[in-house]
């Protein structure tokens, strides 16, 4: 098999690179984890040097670079075919790309209004109503998938896919900032944080002292 290389950013605030550090800690697919900073400005120091688009994260396939974080999740999913990184049947597929692409181009009042902050805690704080709109989507997104395709188990699908990985971050958004979810989402968002990978990556966002302006709006 490749060797793997996964550039990521600050684990407290890089919502785009958990996904794909998720996906391969919560498979067992061994990978080596360069991490990169970002300054105040919010730029990631020597970037350029592991990411053609100048972003994290950048997954590096022996010496061949993939980019965003979905790119990298389908692209894992490839790789390794024999982990079911993608539903197995056809339509629960279809339903998992779709909002896996949804999650990675929308959401952008919930993104600005509540910055992944897994060390902070402003409850009530963000809830604007465009965020309001945005979260209500993805509870909807959450209790339909689980009704329609998570009999197998606590995950959107059944067992834990790309499109769990795509959602980690909001599941993580939303203790930060005191956002109430009814019961099945609740339970899913329970699933998805209390997933051993998820647990080492929250530690080490917990243990990092660097402050982003950027990703601090109520600070």
């Amino acid at each position: 098999m490749p060797a793997l290389k996964l550039v990521i950013g600050n684990k407290n605030y890089s919502s785009w690179s958990l996904r794909p550090w998720l996906l391969l800690a919560h498979a067992g697919i061994a990978f080596d984890e360069v991490q990169l900073k970002f300054g105040a400005d919010g730029k990631v120091a020597g970037v350029e040097t592991w990411s053609p688009s100048a972003k994290v994260p950048v997954l590096w396939i022996d010496d061949q670079p993939v980019w965003d974080s979905l790119a990298i999740c389908e692209t894992v999913a490839e790789l390794f075919p024999e982990k079911h990184l993608w539903p197995v049947d056809a339509t629960a597929r279809r339903v998992a790309r779709s909002i896996s692409a949804e999650m990675h181009s929308g959401f952008t009042e919930l993104r600005k209004a509540m910055p992944m902050n897994i060390r902070s805690s402003y409850p009530g704080k963000g809830h604007t109503p465009g965020a309001l709109r945005d979260i209500e989507r993805v509870v909807s997104i959450w209790e339909s998938c689980r009704q329609r395709f998570g009999g197998g188990g606590a995950f959107l699908f059944g067992a834990f896919t790309c499109a769990d990985a795509m959602f980690a971050p909001v599941t993580l958004r939303f203790p930060t900032y005191g956002v109430a979810l009814p019961p099945a989402a609740q339970r899913y968002a329970e699933a998805v944080r209390t997933l051993p990978a998820t647990q080492t990556w929250c530690a080490g966002a917990r243990a990092e002292t660097e402050f982003v302006a950027a990703d601090e709006p109520y600070a």
